[in-house]
C-alpha cells in the first residue's frame, strides 16, 4: 500500500541537534508543527521528547495539541483574521501581528477573558511578506504599549518564506537596533528579538547570527533537515524523518518518447524534461500517488536509478530504465518529499501516515534519556528579562562562535527610522 512513514527517531535525533545549535547561542527556540497538520501520533511522540514551546497556522491544530500536551505554550503564526481573533486568544500564548486594527480587538478579547496575550510585532524587512514598514514602528508601539490586555513580547520578521531572499547580517542588525531604541525610547524591556527560522540556522553554524536575536521558529530543518540556503541536508541532521512508499500498480515496458505532436492539453506541467530518441523503450511503473496526494515534482526517489516521469491526479509515472531490477505489482517505491510534497501529504486524508516506531514503544524508549525540555519563551511574573538556557555540557561544535551583543548608537537606528519615514510620505 502507499503510505508515509514517520521515523520518530530521526525527528528525535534532529530536534535534539537543533536545540543544541540554539543553546549553545543563548536562545530559545518554538517548534514549528504546521506541517504535520495536527497529526496526533506524531505530537504525542513531540510532547514525550520535552517539546513544550509549539507554533501552528491553524486553530485546530492547536486545540489537538492543547488536548495532548496541556500546558504547553502555543504560538499563532499566521497574521490573525479580525473576525477569528477570539479564536486565536482562546487558544494561543503568542500570535505574530502587524494591523493596530487586529491588536486593538486582541486586547478587547483577551480583557473579556481576563487574560493577556503575547504579541512579536512583524517588522518588514524585505520579504515582502507580513511585517511594518520601519518608518512606522515608534508610533505603532506607542500605541500598543498603552494596551491593557496585550503584552509586547518583542519584534520580529520572516525572511526567506515568499520572495526567498537569503536573510543577510545587515538585516538581523536592524532588529537588533529596532529593538534598543524601543527598549530606550519607552524604558520598557522587550525580551524577544525572533527572527531565526529554518533559512537562518546555516547562519547559525557559521557564527554570523547576531548574539541579540534570541529566538527561533524552526520547522523544515526538524522534519526534512533542509539547508535552506546552500541546499542539500544540514551538517548533522538527518534527511530521513519521512519517507513517502508508493505502490507499483503497473509495470511494463514501453516506448519512452511521445508518439504524437501532442495537443497540450496535460492538466498538470511534466515532471521529466529528459526527451527520448524516437523508438526508445524502458521499463515503466505506474505508482498509486497523484497531484491530489502531493506535489510530485517535489519527490525524489531513494533509488537513483528511478527517475520520475510525470503525474495525474491519481497515478504517478517513473522510468525505471532497461531492467524493473525484480520489481514487480504490489511492491513500493520509496521516495524523500521536499517541504512542498510533505505538507500536502500530511493534509491529504486519503494517505496513511504510519510512526515507527509505535508511540507507546517509543515513549518508553525515551522514558530512560534525558528529557530535551524545550523551554517556553513566554517569561512568567518572575521570570528573567531576557532569555539565556544555559548550554548544555559538551554541546559547543567548533566553528561557532557567539558575536557579542555590541551595542550601536541609537542615534544610527532613529536616522535610519526617520529615512524610511521620509521615504514613506
Amino acid at each position: 500500500m502507499s503510505r508515509l512513514i514517520i521515523d520518530l527517531e530521526a525527528l528525535h535525533h534532529n530536534i535534539e541537534t537543533i536545540d543544541g545549535w540554539v543553546r549553545d547561542h543563548g536562545a530559545t527556540w518554538t517548534l514549528v508543527t504546521k506541517a504535520l497538520s495536527g497529526h496526533l501520533d506524531t505530537i504525542r511522540a513531540l510532547q514525550a521528547l520535552g517539546v513544550r514551546s509549539m507554533a501552528d497556522s491553524r486553530v485546530d491544530n492547536l486545540r489537538a495539541i492543547a488536548r495532548i500536551s496541556p500546558g504547553f505554550e502555543s504560538w499563532y503564526l499566521r497574521p490573525p483574521r479580525l473576525t477569528y481573533v477570539r479564536s486565536v486568544v482562546e487558544v494561543s500564548d503568542v500570535s505574530l501581528n502587524s494591523e493596530l486594527q487586529v491588536i486593538d480587538e486582541i486586547d478587547r478579547v483577551a480583557g473579556a477573558l481576563g487574560k493577556t496575550h503575547h504579541i512579536i510585532i512583524m517588522i518588514e524587512l524585505g520579504d515582502l511578506r507580513e511585517g511594518i514598514l520601519p518608518g512606522s514602528l515608534i508610533g505603532f508601539y506607542n500605541h500598543v504599549f498603552r494596551l491593557d490586555h496585550v503584552e509586547v513580547l518583542g519584534i520580529g520578521a520572516n525572511l526567506g518564506c515568499l520572495a526567498g531572499i537569503v536573510p543577510t547580517v545587515d538585516q538581523m542588525m536592524q532588529l537588533v537596533l529596532y529593538r534598543e531604541l524601543l527598549q530606550l525610547k519607552f524604558n520598557h524591556s522587550l525580551r524577544l528579538i525572533s527572527a531565526g527560522s529554518s533559512a537562518l540556522l546555516p547562519m547559525l553554524l557559521e557564527g554570523r547570527v547576531p548574539g541579540p536575536i534570541n529566538h527561533f521558529r524552526v520547522g523544515e530543518a526538524v522534519f526534512l533537515g533542509s539547508d535552506l540556503i546552500h541546499g542539500g541536508t544540514l551538517q548533522e541532521l538527518r534527511d530521513d524523518a519521512f519517507t513517502l512508499e508508493a505502490e507499483i500498480v503497473e509495470i511494463k515496458e514501453k516506448s519512452l518518447a511521445v508518439q504524437t505532436d501532442g495537443s497540450g492539453i496535460a492538466t498538470f506541467e511534466p515532471v521529466c524534461k529528459e526527451e527520448f530518441a524516437p523508438g526508445q523503450r524502458g521499463f515503466r511503473a505506474l505508482l498509486a500517488v497523484g497531484q491530489l496526494d502531493t506535489d510530485v515534482k517535489a519527490l525524489t526517489p531513494t533509488n537513483p536509478n528511478v527517475q520520475l516521469a510525470g503525474a495525474s491526479s491519481d497515478v504517478m509515472v517513473v522510468n525505471l530504465g532497461d531492467n524493473p531490477d525484480g520489481l514487480k505489482v504490489g511492491d513500493t517505491l520509496k521516495f524523500r518529499p521536499a517541504y512542498s510534497a510533505l505538507v500536502r501529504l500530511m493534509v491529504g486524508k486519503y494517505m496513511p501516515k504510519i510512526v515507527t516506531p509505535e508511540v507507546g514503544e517509543f515513549k518508553h524508549l525515551v522514558s530512560g534519556r534525558d528529557p530535551l525540555e524545550l523551554s517556553p519563551a513566554v517569561p512568567d511574573s518572575a521570570g528573567p528579562t531576557t532569555p539565556g538556557p544555559v548550554p548544555r555540557k559538551g554541546t559547543v561544535r567548533a566553528g561557532r562562535t557567539r558575536h557579542a551583543d555590541s551595542r550601536s548608537p541609537v542615534g544610527d537606528a532613529e536616522r535610519e527610522l526617520r529615512e524610511d519615514q521620509d521615504e514613506t510620505t
